[in-house]
């Protein structure tokens, strides 16, 4: 048996263990879901509706508690209160357009023909969840995917381990039938056995883009769909004409907070040449302001990362990117809590390029680059020159002119003047190796349901 720690980034002690299924057993709860999905989906959608609501509901019940473990699992201030804003937006919206997302399209309904085509729950969804928003990108697919009539196995990250408990009592004590949502504790070597084995009818990952490679591989010739959601390296442009104040508060925001371990975080600035020395000393002035510490502390703005070894990642593309001649804009030493582990101090560094790593590779933590542009174009070249293609983020107050720049910036979605968000009525996306697959809006059914054509012909003449 397979013995998985979570290891508290605030103390650096074991916050709690679980042992890990073993191969029958997570057999046994495969086996579980598929029993329990034909009876759950010939229930009436609106009973799933309000079960899968009610599930929620329990949750929120649960807020305190739950903001006081997200701290100790991976971090967060206690003060930012967790994510049941976004759990709830995303609940009610998915909830609401489910009916008419989920309708059959109807080419014919006459004497003589019956002709359409009906959305039908793919089987057995398999969510294997992340721990940086490990409520809300859990939600994004368990909910479309209960509403549509799928059971669901949730495997989450190690580092949030109680969330997944969480989330299976909530919808234990609504009244979701057994074995329509099972929680499961599994090692990558029974993982990767049923993955291969065709256990799933769909797989859902958020996570690295190595992970998921591998489960591409697991999953090579079983057909099995995926949707894998793989990190950024999101750009933000600010133009000639930005609203200055507004763009570093936002965009400072969006590469700092959650100690800057967001899929869609801005990792990278791009700042028209005549903005550029006045957005670089604001933003340092922004980042000076924030307050390294406990996440039980309310004065906290700014926690200590998941792990010690993602803190090394980020040091490590730190003192790279300033060896090669980058300059470091903020003092470490204005942040005593840098502890040299989980606890890093954030940083801003210009004189940056992309022969740096910090400047293409995920960083996933409190630095952020900021480089001046002269053209447009150079712009677009340095939003593009990336392997990743979640978010852009432009800064301008025209409109038509953040439409045009962001037709050609390779990416899943551009924001204008706001970054680091997700809109459910949109869909969520994104291009190379940020992966492949949608979720929320209309589109986020389609990857928790299968297309079924249905031909009735009334007459036989």
């Amino acid at each position: 048996m397979t013995t998985i720690q979570l290891i508290s980034p605030v103390d650096g002690q074991v916050y709690l263990e679980r042992t890990a299924l073993t191969a029958d057993q997570a057999t046994a709860a495969v086996a579980r879901a598929r029993a329990a999905q034909k009876s759950w989906a010939a229930r009436p959608l609106a009973d799933r509706i309000a079960l899968v609501q009610a599930g929620v509901a329990r949750l929120n019940t649960m807020k305190e508690v739950i903001v006081e473990e997200l701290a100790w699992q991976m971090g967060r201030p206690t003060r930012y209160g967790g994510e049941f804003g976004g759990v709830n937006d995303r609940t009610k919206y998915m909830s609401d357009i489910a009916a008419a997302a989920l309708a059959p399209m109807v080419a014919e309904a006459s004497d003589r023909f019956e002709r359409r085509i009906e959305r039908e729950p793919v089987g057995v969804v398999f969510i294997i969840a992340p721990w940086n928003y490990p409520y809300l990108t859990t939600i994004n697919t368990l909910v479309p995917a209960l509403i549509a009539g799928n059971s669901v196995m949730l495997k989450h990250a190690s580092q949030t381990l109680k969330v997944g408990e969480r989330l299976a009592e909530a919808f234990q004590d609504a009244g979701l039938p057994e074995g329509v949502f099972q929680n499961v504790v599994l090692d990558h070597a029974v993982t990767e056995a049923l993955i291969k084995a065709r256990a799933f009818n769909f797989i859902n990952f958020t996570g690295s883009v190595a992970g998921g490679q591998a489960i591409e591989r697991a999953a090579a010739g079983t057909f099995t769909p995926l949707g894998l959601e793989l990190g950024g390296k999101d750009p933000g442009l600010v133009l000639p004409d930005a609203d200055l104040d507004a763009a570093v508060d936002s965009l400072m925001d969006g590469a700092m907070y959650n100690a800057g371990q967001c899929c869609c975080g801005i990792e990278r600035i791009y700042v028209h040449e005549s903005l550029f020395q006045e957005f670089v000393e604001r933003s340092v002035a922004w980042v000076g302001q924030l307050r390294l510490g406990n996440p039980f502390d309310a004065a906290t703005t700014l926690g200590p990362m998941a792990h010690r070894r993602f803190a090394a990642t980020v040091r490590a593309q730190t003192a790279e990117a300033i060896a090669a001649g980058a300059r470091a804009l903020i003092d470490p030493a204005r942040f005593a809590a840098d502890d040299g582990g989980a606890y890093l101090a954030p940083q801003i560094l210009v004189d940056v390029d992309h022969s740096m790593r910090v400047m293409r590779e995920e960083s996933f933590g409190p630095v952020v680059g900021i480089m001046p542009f002269a053209t447009e174009d150079q712009a677009l070249a340095l939003a593009n020159d990336s392997p990743y293609g979640l978010t852009a983020s432009i800064w301008t107050q025209d409109a038509a002119k953040a439409a045009e720049l962001g037709a050609r910036i390779e990416t899943g979605t551009v924001f204008m003047n706001r970054c680091d968000y997700l809109d459910p009525a949109l869909t969520w996306t994104g291009v190379k190796d940020t992966g492949r697959g949608t979720s929320l809006s209309a589109l986020g059914y389609m990857s928790v349901t299968r297309p079924k054509s249905y031909h009735l012909k009334k007459v036989t003449k």
